[in-house]
């Protein structure tokens, strides 16, 4: 476990060969399971089941940015215990209101990129307002940004999830993986057809709570119809 949590810290800097190679610790049971949680979230992440991925969210952006975060912000004592204390509540937060982690999850990324354009004088003066902004616009459109995030999260467990399941079996996997903008293209493409197919083509929680009403009223008025029939004796 301490492993892994070792190997996440990698996606808090540039290190493309870290992202992927995360993949060398997890059982082969681990990358199936991988697999179909990431098909899972690429086709119906971003409905109902999105606070299933803004819990986890949550927890990653409170583990993995805490830090960073305070040590931008000049505090260099920090509790050790913060960031997974954080990371808790966050995850928690994810799974009561999600729209509070598409604030995050879009506005601390966002906001820390401009913090660093900004320089480090001038860090609040990028990464505030920033991050404002863009979370507010993330919160407002996050059925939207669930869609995507689902999706982009779907695709990243799929791909390293494949990965785990046969690079026991498989020599090239290790050679894939040695290429790690191929995965992540890979990663990206799936990226993109899920957000397209959740966000143009599959309904949207509300359409759907509309049509099973409408299959409900229907289904009670035929039985309503069924029931006078019987009444009035008409075969």
């Amino acid at each position: 476990m301490e492993a892994l949590i070792q190997a996440l810290k990698a996606y808090q800097t540039y290190n493309p060969q870290g992202w992927v190679g995360i993949y060398r610790l997890l059982p082969m049971w681990a990358g199936i399971v991988c697999c179909a949680l990431g098909l899972l979230l690429l086709l119906f992440g971003g409905g109902r089941i999105f606070r299933f991925v803004a819990g986890p969210v949550g927890a990653l952006i409170g583990l993995m940015w805490t830090a960073f975060i305070a040590a931008k912000l000049g505090f260099t004592n920090l509790d050790p215990r913060l960031p997974t204390l954080l990371g808790a509540v966050l995850a928690v937060m994810g799974f009561l209101f999600p729209p509070a982690i598409a604030f995050l999850g879009v506005g601390v990324p966002l906001g820390l990129l401009a913090g660093q354009i900004a320089g480090q004088e001038d860090f609040l003066l990028g990464f505030i307002p920033t991050l404002l902004i863009s979370g507010l616009v993330a919160a407002i459109m996050h059925r939207v940004i669930g869609a995507v995030v689902s999706s982009v999260v779907g695709a990243w467990i799929l791909v390293i999830g494949a990965l785990a399941a046969l690079y026991q079996f498989v020599g090239l996997v290790a050679t894939v993986a040695n290429q790690p903008w191929g995965v992540i293209i890979a990663a990206g493409l799936f990226a993109l057809a899920g957000s397209v197919y959740q966000i143009a083509v599959r309904p949207s929680p509300e359409e759907m709570d509309r049509i099973r009403a409408e299959k409900e009223r229907l289904k009670l008025r035929k039985a309503e119809q069924k029931a006078l029939e019987r009444r009035w004796g008409v075969k």
